[in-house]
């Protein structure tokens, strides 16, 4: 392991942290500040010569921000000489423009997959995409993993009876029926549509049955926890007798953490593949650690051994 090195940028230190604990080796040491000029300097304070080097960096707020860091500290360890150089990106920004859905509009969650591999990485490794298709946007080697387990293990604990899985679109369904299939609960889907590009939806169906049953929402990520209020709402509407919820990707913008005080929902499980901050922490938000995740895949990943074994 003496090959291994492990660095973070400022999106989320303690993340790194956890997973060096993890690992049993001690954080790279690096500089990466901004100037008074808001230009960004980045120094390694460590020789990485042909050493394994793995870079944490969400993508998480400021987004933009944290993703020029990464692209600066991915430049520095390839002038350095690392031997290999995995981005380590637990939140894929930008990821739900995956797609053309409108004239005259960008792909950029293909252009930041350019840009990382432009920038030096030789791979990458994140947790749950919006959309799988993403990994194809890269001609690196891209491992995905997924919280699923983590999130399923917590509900199998709670023991919740009369339990439906629900997921929150028709694109987050797959992932719903694993959550299902684990749980041994039956799946329903709500329908919604997106209302113009400013992230508000409208909930309009649920497909399946979930009178008198407690709910349980999956979803990727919890953004303005616009889509959540409405699938509580609609969920309610159709005759659950409770309603409980579950992302990955914690992002909480806007005035999402006021939305969760005052819809009924009863609680929201969530990972802390982004920070959640003192400003977004609530009764209702229950934060599960993905460090050991993430640290055994690293472990893996540098002493070669396979990254689907851990799911099956």
């Amino acid at each position: 392991m003496d090959e291994l090195k492990v660095f973070t940028g400022n999106a989320h230190p303690a993340l790194a942290r956890a997973i060096c604990d993890y690992l049993g080796i001690p954080l790279g040491k690096a500089e990466v500040f901004e100037f008074s000029n808001e230009n960004i300097f980045v120094r390694i304070l460590e020789n990485v010569r042909e050493r394994d080097v793995f870079v944490i960096q969400p993508l998480s707020s400021p987004v933009n921000k944290n993703l020029v860091e990464l692209l600066i500290m991915l430049d520095a360890f390839k002038r350095a000489s690392a031997g290999r150089i995995t981005a380590v990106v637990p939140y894929y920004g930008y990821g739900r423009t995956d797609k053309k859905d409108q004239p005259r509009v960008p792909i950029t969650a293909r252009l930041i997959a350019d840009l990382l591999t432009t920038a030096g990485a030789n791979r990458l490794l994140t947790v749950d995409l919006h959309a799988a298709q993403i990994q194809g946007f890269f001609n690196i080697p891209v491992d995905e993993l997924t919280a699923l387990f983590i999130l399923s293990d917590y509900w199998k604990e709670k023991a919740l009876n009369n339990l439906a899985v629900v997921a929150t679109d028709i694109g987050i369904s797959k992932r719903a029926r694993d959550m299902a299939a684990r749980l041994n609960t039956p799946l329903a889907i709500i329908e919604k549509r997106h209302l113009g590009n400013v992230g508000a939806t409208e909930a309009l169906n649920v497909i399946g049955d979930v009178a008198g049953m407690r709910a349980l929402t999956v979803d990727d990520e919890i953004d303005t926890a616009g889509s959540l209020v409405g699938a509580v709402n609609a969920l309610l509407k159709h005759g659950a007798t409770e309603v409980y919820a579950c992302c990955t990707h914690p992002v909480f913008s806007g005035l999402a953490i006021q939305k969760i005080a005052t819809c009924p929902v009863k609680e929201v499980v969530v990972t802390d593949t982004i920070p959640v901050t003192a400003n977004k922490k609530h009764d209702k938000i229950t934060v599960l650690p993905i460090a050991s995740l993430i640290g055994e895949a690293i472990h893996r990943i540098h002493t070669g051994l396979s990254i689907g074994a851990m799911f099956e």
